[in-house]
């Protein structure tokens, strides 16, 4: 894991000191030799939840000998940029995308339960190896969802205020633990954040974000309002990212039974339908499914596999990073059957440099 007191160097300042710091930082560093199996498409930054700016999320993955990185934040492409320019600077190959949430309205999926914890008929999808010259574009269209993610969150404060006699406040409490202000996103994680903060102020890094997680879990539940207004329908986001022209993946999730992470509860998700499920995503316009190996059975991840190949979809992978306990290495790439995660990494790393191009 990298030091907190560098990690907390990394963080600090605007991109330009981040990145000026990085420079710094790598000059010294005693980089481990990176593995060309371990690759990882689904980092989280500060720029939705993470303990990771973008300078910071490169320094820890060349840390941990990643080959490449893929960030993904929520609603937010901000920490793009960065990112690029921090992987030039640690000699790290990198790829760009953003995930969100889409609404299943007008499909067989309306109302169901499919890779969301916390919602039926709202999707995750992720935007992968989106070229770099149309970072404005995503920017601009996230803006407005973004604006209306801020109104549920305010009720949703409202919320944990009735149930905790605390008196939490948007703008004073939960904006300053975000980048909101540079386009970042606010997520229930930051919700539950300010909540730890208020109920056990000062606690050590790593503690504060297992208390987070548990909140996430147990506490959420008990305040979630649905997400609306700021879900795209699937057709029309399926059109947006054929426009911004980017590689747009359904993030499979499986039936949990013991979480990885212990952030999500025991819970039934896609597996039941998966099938009628993939026709769905193939007749949208979807061609792309992401997966996390280590969280995932072996008999999950035959059925979804062989399904990808019937479908033709592209099989992409990558974990989540938002958290300081996490490991950016996926240790299950190294089991050879999962060559074919490695080579699509490239791929996507290849499609996002031509599209910059074309």
């Amino acid at each position: 894991m990298i030091d907190l007191t560098l990690l907390e160097r990394l963080n600090a300042g605007d991109k330009a000191q981040r990145l000026k710091t990085l420079k710094e930082a790598v000059k010294t560093a005693a980089f481990p030799k990176a593995d060309r199996r371990y690759i990882n498409n689904h980092i989280h930054t500060q720029y939705s939840f993470s303990p990771y700016s973008p300078s910071a999320a490169i320094f820890a993955a060349r840390l941990e000998g990643l080959c490449t990185a893929g960030i993904v934040d929520h609603d937010s492409i901000a920490g793009a940029d960065e990112f690029i320019k921090a992987g030039q600077i640690a000699n790290l190959p990198v790829t760009i995308g953003i995930e969100t949430r889409v609404s299943m309205e007008g499909t067989p999926f309306e109302g169901k339960r499919t890779n969301n914890p916390d919602q039926e008929g709202v999707s995750y999808m992720v935007l992968h190896a989106l070229p770099h010259k149309n970072i404005p574009l995503v920017d601009a269209y996230f803006a407005p969802l973004r604006a209306h993610r801020n109104d549920r969150n305010r009720a949703m404060l409202e919320r944990i205020n009735e149930l905790t006699g605390l008196d939490l406040n948007l703008e004073r409490d939960v904006l300053p633990l975000t980048r909101y202000d540079e386009g970042g996103s606010v997520t229930e994680r930051h919700l539950m954040q300010a909540l730890a903060r208020a109920q056990e102020p000062g606690l050590p890094a790593l503690t504060e974000y297992d208390r987070i997680g548990a909140l996430k879990k147990d506490f959420i539940p008990k305040v979630y309002i649905k997400a609306d207004k700021e879900c795209p329908k699937l057709n029309e986001y399926v059109e947006f990212c054929k426009k911004a022209g980017g590689i747009l993946a359904y993030p499979y999730l499986g039936d949990v039974t013991a979480s990885v992470t212990g952030d999500k509860r025991a819970q039934r998700f896609e597996d039941a339908f998966l099938d009628e499920l993939f026709e769905t995503l193939h007749q949208a316009g979807i061609r792309a499914v992401t997966y996390m190996p280590t969280r995932n059975t072996p008999e999950q991840l035959h059925r979804l596999r062989a399904l990808c190949q019937r479908y033709g979809m592209m099989q992409i992978s990558g974990e989540d990073i938002n958290s300081l306990r996490q490991s950016f290495v996926i240790k299950k790439m190294e089991d050879p059957q999962f060559e074919n995660l490695i080579q699509s990494t490239w791929d996507l790393i290849k499609h996002e440099n031509e599209g910059e191009n074309a």
